[in-house]
Protein backbone atom coordinates (compact mmCIF):
# COMPACT_ATOMS: atom_id res chain seq x y z
CA UNK A 1 0.00 0.00 0.00
CA UNK A 2 2.68 2.50 0.99
CA UNK A 3 4.93 1.78 -1.98
CA UNK A 4 2.46 3.53 -4.35
CA UNK A 5 1.60 6.39 -2.05
CA UNK A 6 0.90 9.08 -4.65
CA UNK A 7 -1.22 6.72 -6.72
CA UNK A 8 -3.17 5.74 -3.62
CA UNK A 9 -3.82 9.39 -2.73
CA UNK A 10 -4.91 10.21 -6.28
CA UNK A 11 -7.34 7.27 -6.43
CA UNK A 12 -8.91 8.12 -3.07
CA UNK A 13 -9.46 11.84 -3.64
CA UNK A 14 -13.19 11.40 -4.46
CA UNK A 15 -13.76 9.78 -1.03
CA UNK A 16 -11.96 12.48 0.98
CA UNK A 17 -13.44 15.41 2.85
CA UNK A 18 -12.95 18.95 1.56
CA UNK A 19 -9.96 19.51 3.83
CA UNK A 20 -8.39 16.19 2.91
CA UNK A 21 -8.81 16.99 -0.77
CA UNK A 22 -6.86 20.24 -0.24
CA UNK A 23 -4.06 18.24 1.41
CA UNK A 24 -4.13 15.62 -1.36
CA UNK A 25 -3.91 18.16 -4.18
CA UNK A 26 -1.00 19.95 -2.54
CA UNK A 27 0.93 16.73 -1.94
CA UNK A 28 0.37 15.47 -5.49
CA UNK A 29 1.72 18.75 -6.92
CA UNK A 30 4.41 19.45 -4.29
CA UNK A 31 5.34 16.14 -2.66
CA UNK A 32 9.01 17.17 -2.59
CA UNK A 33 8.15 20.13 -0.33
CA UNK A 34 5.41 18.42 1.69
CA UNK A 35 7.76 15.59 2.69
CA UNK A 36 9.75 17.94 4.92
CA UNK A 37 6.86 19.90 6.43
CA UNK A 38 5.51 19.34 9.92
CA UNK A 39 1.81 18.53 10.20
CA UNK A 40 1.20 22.08 11.40
CA UNK A 41 3.16 23.62 8.52
CA UNK A 42 1.38 21.47 5.93
CA UNK A 43 -1.99 22.35 7.45
CA UNK A 44 -1.16 26.06 7.46
CA UNK A 45 -0.03 25.91 3.83
CA UNK A 46 -3.37 24.51 2.63
CA UNK A 47 -5.52 26.27 5.27
CA UNK A 48 -6.65 23.26 7.29
CA UNK A 49 -6.01 22.32 10.93
CA UNK A 50 -3.08 20.25 12.10
CA UNK A 51 -5.53 17.60 13.35
CA UNK A 52 -6.99 17.33 9.82
CA UNK A 53 -3.52 16.55 8.49
CA UNK A 54 -2.98 13.89 11.16
CA UNK A 55 -6.38 12.31 10.41
CA UNK A 56 -5.49 12.34 6.71
CA UNK A 57 -2.36 10.27 7.41
CA UNK A 58 -4.34 7.81 9.54
CA UNK A 59 -7.00 7.57 6.83
CA UNK A 60 -4.25 6.39 4.46
CA UNK A 61 -3.37 3.56 6.82
CA UNK A 62 -0.46 5.08 8.73
CA UNK A 63 -0.20 5.07 12.52
CA UNK A 64 0.26 8.81 12.52
CA UNK A 65 1.77 11.75 10.67
CA UNK A 66 5.45 10.88 11.42
CA UNK A 67 5.10 7.49 9.70
CA UNK A 68 3.33 9.11 6.74
CA UNK A 69 6.06 11.75 6.51
CA UNK A 70 8.80 9.09 6.47
CA UNK A 71 7.03 7.30 3.63
CA UNK A 72 6.75 10.57 1.73
CA UNK A 73 10.45 11.33 2.29
CA UNK A 74 11.36 7.87 1.03
CA UNK A 75 9.29 8.55 -2.06
CA UNK A 76 11.09 11.85 -2.58
CA UNK A 77 14.51 10.23 -2.45
CA UNK A 78 13.65 7.60 -5.04
CA UNK A 79 11.78 9.85 -7.49
CA UNK A 80 13.56 13.20 -7.52
CA UNK A 81 16.03 14.07 -10.25
CA UNK A 82 19.48 15.33 -9.26
CA UNK A 83 18.41 18.91 -10.04
CA UNK A 84 15.29 18.63 -7.87
CA UNK A 85 17.38 17.25 -5.02
CA UNK A 86 19.49 20.41 -5.00
CA UNK A 87 16.37 22.56 -4.72
CA UNK A 88 14.96 20.50 -1.85
CA UNK A 89 18.18 20.47 0.17
CA UNK A 90 18.73 24.19 -0.38
CA UNK A 91 15.27 24.81 1.08
CA UNK A 92 16.01 22.54 4.03
CA UNK A 93 19.35 24.13 4.90
CA UNK A 94 18.20 27.69 4.25
CA UNK A 95 20.60 30.25 5.71
CA UNK A 96 21.96 28.01 8.45
CA UNK A 97 25.60 26.94 8.66
CA UNK A 98 26.13 24.19 6.08
CA UNK A 99 28.99 22.46 7.91
CA UNK A 100 27.05 22.21 11.17
CA UNK A 101 23.82 21.17 9.46
CA UNK A 102 25.39 18.37 7.40
CA UNK A 103 27.61 16.95 10.17
CA UNK A 104 24.76 16.93 12.68
CA UNK A 105 22.54 15.23 10.12
CA UNK A 106 25.21 12.58 9.51
CA UNK A 107 25.58 12.03 13.24
CA UNK A 108 21.82 11.61 13.57
CA UNK A 109 21.74 9.05 10.73
CA UNK A 110 24.46 6.98 12.41
CA UNK A 111 22.54 7.08 15.70
CA UNK A 112 19.30 6.01 14.00
CA UNK A 113 21.16 3.19 12.23
CA UNK A 114 22.61 1.92 15.51
CA UNK A 115 19.12 1.84 17.04
CA UNK A 116 17.46 -0.03 14.18
CA UNK A 117 20.06 -2.28 12.51
CA UNK A 118 19.33 -6.02 12.66
CA UNK A 119 22.13 -7.37 14.85
CA UNK A 120 21.32 -11.01 14.12
CA UNK A 121 21.58 -10.30 10.39
CA UNK A 122 24.86 -8.44 10.97
CA UNK A 123 26.57 -11.33 12.78
CA UNK A 124 25.14 -13.87 10.36
CA UNK A 125 26.61 -11.82 7.52
CA UNK A 126 29.99 -11.77 9.29
CA UNK A 127 29.96 -15.57 9.70
CA UNK A 128 29.00 -16.08 6.05
CA UNK A 129 31.77 -13.78 4.80
CA UNK A 130 34.32 -15.66 6.89
CA UNK A 131 33.10 -19.05 5.62
CA UNK A 132 32.64 -18.05 1.96
CA UNK A 133 34.50 -19.79 -0.84
CA UNK A 134 34.37 -16.55 -2.85
CA UNK A 135 33.24 -13.04 -1.89
CA UNK A 136 31.72 -10.79 -4.55
CA UNK A 137 31.25 -7.10 -3.76
CA UNK A 138 29.42 -4.62 -5.96
CA UNK A 139 27.88 -1.17 -5.97
CA UNK A 140 27.05 1.39 -8.64
CA UNK A 141 27.69 5.14 -8.82
CA UNK A 142 28.30 6.59 -5.35
CA UNK A 143 27.79 3.14 -3.81
CA UNK A 144 30.74 1.89 -5.87
CA UNK A 145 33.07 3.81 -3.55
CA UNK A 146 31.59 2.01 -0.55
CA UNK A 147 32.00 -1.28 -2.40
CA UNK A 148 35.59 -0.39 -3.26
CA UNK A 149 36.42 0.44 0.35
CA UNK A 150 34.90 -2.83 1.58
CA UNK A 151 36.74 -4.76 -1.13
CA UNK A 152 40.08 -3.12 -0.27
CA UNK A 153 39.61 -3.85 3.43
CA UNK A 154 38.57 -7.49 3.00
CA UNK A 155 41.48 -8.10 0.62
CA UNK A 156 43.75 -7.40 3.55
CA UNK A 157 42.20 -10.49 5.16
CA UNK A 158 41.24 -12.83 2.30
CA UNK A 159 42.51 -13.89 -1.13
CA UNK A 160 39.03 -14.67 -2.45
CA UNK A 161 37.56 -11.16 -2.74
CA UNK A 162 36.17 -10.04 -6.09
CA UNK A 163 35.39 -6.35 -6.58
CA UNK A 164 32.84 -6.49 -9.39
CA UNK A 165 33.23 -3.74 -11.97
CA UNK A 166 29.78 -2.52 -12.96
CA UNK A 167 30.48 -0.12 -15.81
CA UNK A 168 28.40 -2.29 -18.14
CA UNK A 169 25.81 -5.00 -17.59
CA UNK A 170 27.51 -7.57 -19.79
CA UNK A 171 30.91 -7.18 -18.08
CA UNK A 172 29.26 -7.40 -14.68
CA UNK A 173 27.63 -10.75 -15.47
CA UNK A 174 30.89 -12.07 -16.90
CA UNK A 175 32.52 -11.40 -13.52
CA UNK A 176 29.80 -13.12 -11.48
CA UNK A 177 29.22 -15.93 -13.97
CA UNK A 178 30.50 -18.68 -11.68
CA UNK A 179 28.95 -17.50 -8.41
CA UNK A 180 27.43 -20.43 -6.52
CA UNK A 181 26.12 -21.94 -3.32
CA UNK A 182 29.31 -21.57 -1.29
CA UNK A 183 29.78 -17.94 -2.26
CA UNK A 184 28.66 -14.61 -0.80
CA UNK A 185 27.60 -11.48 -2.64
CA UNK A 186 27.63 -8.14 -0.81
CA UNK A 187 25.39 -5.76 -2.77
CA UNK A 188 25.32 -2.07 -1.88
CA UNK A 189 22.59 0.21 -3.22
CA UNK A 190 20.97 3.48 -2.18
CA UNK A 191 18.45 5.69 -4.00
CA UNK A 192 18.22 6.10 -6.84
CA UNK A 193 18.47 2.30 -7.05
CA UNK A 194 20.48 0.86 -9.93
CA UNK A 195 18.80 -1.76 -12.13
CA UNK A 196 22.20 -3.39 -12.64
CA UNK A 197 22.54 -4.18 -8.94
CA UNK A 198 18.99 -5.52 -8.78
CA UNK A 199 19.68 -7.86 -11.71
CA UNK A 200 22.98 -9.02 -10.18
CA UNK A 201 21.25 -9.85 -6.88
CA UNK A 202 18.57 -11.81 -8.73
CA UNK A 203 21.27 -13.75 -10.59
CA UNK A 204 23.21 -14.52 -7.39
CA UNK A 205 20.07 -15.69 -5.61
CA UNK A 206 19.13 -17.95 -8.52
CA UNK A 207 22.64 -19.44 -8.37
CA UNK A 208 22.22 -20.25 -4.67
CA UNK A 209 24.69 -17.70 -3.28
CA UNK A 210 24.18 -15.96 0.04
CA UNK A 211 23.28 -12.30 -0.56
CA UNK A 212 24.09 -9.55 1.93
CA UNK A 213 22.31 -6.29 1.12
CA UNK A 214 23.54 -2.97 2.49
CA UNK A 215 20.79 -0.51 1.71
CA UNK A 216 18.48 2.10 3.23
CA UNK A 217 15.05 0.47 3.44
CA UNK A 218 13.32 -2.87 3.81
CA UNK A 219 11.42 -1.85 0.67
CA UNK A 220 14.65 -1.45 -1.31
CA UNK A 221 14.66 -3.71 -4.40
CA UNK A 222 17.79 -5.51 -3.22
CA UNK A 223 16.52 -5.99 0.34
CA UNK A 224 13.61 -8.12 -0.78
CA UNK A 225 15.84 -10.83 -2.25
CA UNK A 226 18.64 -10.72 0.32
CA UNK A 227 19.46 -13.35 2.94
CA UNK A 228 20.82 -10.71 5.33
CA UNK A 229 19.78 -7.07 5.07
CA UNK A 230 21.75 -4.36 6.86
CA UNK A 231 19.78 -1.12 6.81
CA UNK A 232 21.75 2.10 7.10
CA UNK A 233 19.97 5.43 7.33
CA UNK A 234 20.73 7.75 4.47
CA UNK A 235 19.31 11.05 3.35
CA UNK A 236 19.81 13.67 0.72
CA UNK A 237 22.90 15.84 1.04
CA UNK A 238 22.27 17.95 -2.05
CA UNK A 239 22.35 16.02 -5.36
CA UNK A 240 24.07 13.08 -3.65
CA UNK A 241 23.18 11.02 -0.59
CA UNK A 242 24.87 11.10 2.77
CA UNK A 243 26.70 7.78 3.09
CA UNK A 244 28.18 8.25 6.56
CA UNK A 245 25.96 5.60 8.18
CA UNK A 246 26.51 2.99 5.43
CA UNK A 247 30.25 3.50 5.78
CA UNK A 248 29.95 2.94 9.53
CA UNK A 249 28.15 -0.36 8.89
CA UNK A 250 30.95 -1.38 6.53
CA UNK A 251 33.59 -0.42 9.09
CA UNK A 252 31.81 -2.58 11.66
CA UNK A 253 31.70 -5.52 9.22
CA UNK A 254 35.44 -5.25 8.57
CA UNK A 255 36.26 -5.08 12.29
CA UNK A 256 34.01 -8.03 13.13
CA UNK A 257 35.43 -10.16 10.31
CA UNK A 258 39.02 -9.26 11.20
CA UNK A 259 38.44 -10.33 14.81
CA UNK A 260 37.31 -13.76 13.63
CA UNK A 261 40.40 -14.06 11.42
CA UNK A 262 42.81 -12.39 13.82
CA UNK A 263 45.60 -14.98 13.75
CA UNK A 264 45.69 -15.24 9.95
CA UNK A 265 45.38 -11.48 9.60
CA UNK A 266 48.34 -10.88 11.92
CA UNK A 267 50.52 -13.11 9.74
CA UNK A 268 49.36 -11.40 6.54
CA UNK A 269 49.92 -7.91 7.91
CA UNK A 270 53.43 -8.78 9.08
CA UNK A 271 54.27 -10.03 5.59
CA UNK A 272 52.75 -6.91 4.06
CA UNK A 273 54.76 -4.66 6.37
CA UNK A 274 57.95 -6.43 5.24
CA UNK A 275 56.99 -5.93 1.59
CA UNK A 276 56.07 -2.28 2.14
CA UNK A 277 59.41 -1.69 3.85
CA UNK A 278 61.37 -3.52 1.16
CA UNK A 279 59.77 -1.51 -1.64
CA UNK A 280 59.68 1.78 0.27
CA UNK A 281 55.90 2.13 -0.07
CA UNK A 282 55.21 4.41 2.90
CA UNK A 283 56.98 7.55 4.03
CA UNK A 284 58.34 6.96 7.52
CA UNK A 285 59.72 10.45 7.94
CA UNK A 286 58.46 12.15 11.07
CA UNK A 287 56.82 15.56 10.56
Amino acid sequence: MKTNLLKQIEERIPTFSKGQKLISNYILENYDKAAYMTAAKLGGTVNVSESTVVRFAIELGFEGYPEFQRALQELVRTRLTSFQRIEVTNNLIGNSDVLTKVLLADSDKIKQTLETVDRDAFYEAVDNIVAAKNIYILGVRSSSYLAGFLSYSLRMIFDNVNFVQTTSGSEMFEQILNIGKEDVMVAISFPRYSKRIIKAVDYAKAAGADVIAITDSAMSPIAMGADQTLLAKSDMASFVDSLAAPLSIINALVVAVSRKKQDELTVRLRRLEEIWDAYDVYDKQQG
